[in-house]
């Protein structure tokens, strides 16, 4: 019997837990092995920041990953880089360009811990900013080793104003020693910074969707995982992606959750069964506070969702949800699938967590 879990989800997935994406593996490592950029498109939780660290740690080159969702303004922004930039740069080498900086920042080291704190005037120039950080980025580089700069929720960029777009691109448009990573899980949003002519960073990059790991090649791995468990994983693998729709982090957990729980006693759809059960349990008032944050009209898509996910745009699909128009469908749909809600595959619409359309569906049965 296998001591450990061999699942894991929640948290940046590496090796052993690491599965598939060999073609992803191989075209990233083109884009960033050459002058180009990458443009990194997927739904949350489908393994974008997992998949780009195993890359560059196969690359040995110098690494800043920053979370736009986590920035508050562009002094932030700046800062954060900086606090970044020092995790990889040592302290005495940056110090020769912050003498150059037209805005100086205030860094103080925290003795125990050996982290900065870098803070910037309120009222400084946010464009001269940019620029200083940015181009920093640029000079600690070489051609020989170029740092790799991932910006995640990179279309939250819109929320640092209106112009921060077009200066960003106006400064990194010069760069040559680095190669910029952006990625985003709002699939509109991304399009529309990257695809729209008029946007300042039309076609900046090589753009990337990340979809789903294979039926084929998920199975194989879940089998692996409970090779000693059960003699027949291979039913048991294909029960548990029927549920998650090879969501990767949802297969990880249900499969987590079934390993954790295995009764000899129980077949294998009722351990997996079992398993969602305890899921929805656990997750029951976290369910309750989204499902009364939503308004009617996309409480009825919810649920619509929930039990035909296939032509939601239909005239029929319109008239049992008493929609008048299409256009109060479509943004409904918008919106849940900017929130995270619903994602779309294909043609299709489906809720993004399999254990919350459970819950849905139970609750309506009650």
């Amino acid at each position: 019997m296998k001591k450990t879990n061999p699942f894991k989800f929640g948290s940046v997935v590496e090796e052993p837990y690491f599965t598939d994406r060999t073609t992803e593996q191989a075209e990233i490592e083109m884009v960033l092995s050459s002058a180009n950029h990458l443009i990194l498109i997927s739904p949350r939780r489908y393994g974008k920041t997992s998949l780009i660290k195993k890359v560059v740690s196969s690359l040995d080159r110098p690494l800043i990953f920053l979370d736009l969702q986590l920035i508050t303004d562009l002094n932030d922004f700046a800062s954060q880089i900086l606090r970044r930039v020092h995790r990889v740069f040592p302290l005495e080498r940056l110090r020769s360009f912050f003498r150059n900086f037209r805005v100086t920042p205030t860094i103080t080291l925290n003795p125990i811990t050996n982290e900065i704190d870098v803070s910037f005037l309120s009222n400084s120039n946010q464009v001269l900013l940019l620029e200083d950080v940015f181009n920093l980025l640029d000079n600690l580089g070489s051609s020989n080793k170029k740092p790799i700069v991932v910006l995640d929720e990179f279309q939250d960029i819109k929320r640092l104003g209106t112009d921060t777009e077009k200066h960003l691109r106006a400064i990194i448009q010069h760069h040559q020693n680095i190669n910029y990573v952006f990625m985003g899980s709002i699939e509109s949003m991304m399009r529309q910074i990257f695809e729209e002519k008029r946007s300042p960073f039309y076609h900046f990059g090589q753009l990337m969707p990340l979809g789903k790991i294979p039926f084929s090649d998920f199975k194989n791995y879940i089998k692996e995982g409970f090779s000693d468990k059960t003699n027949d994983a291979d039913t048991l693998a294909e029960i548990i992606l029927t549920i998650t729709h090879c969501q990767p982090y949802y297969t990880q957990q249900l499969a987590y959750t079934v390993w954790n729980r295995w009764d000899h006693q129980m077949s294998e759809n009722e351990l997996v069964e079992a398993a969602v059960e305890y899921l929805i349990q656990i997750h029951d008032n976290d369910y309750h506070r989204i499902w009364q944050n939503q308004n009617q009209t996309d409480k009825k898509i919810l649920i619509q969702i929930s039990r035909h996910h296939e032509q939601m745009l239909s005239q029929a699909n319109l008239q049992k949800m008493g929609f008048s128009s299409a256009s109060t469908l479509y943004s409904g749909l918008k919106r849940l699938s900017q929130q995270g809600y619903i994602i779309k595959d294909k043609a299709n619409y489906q809720i993004d967590d399999p254990f919350f359309k459970s819950w849905i569906l139970r609750k309506r049965e009650e």
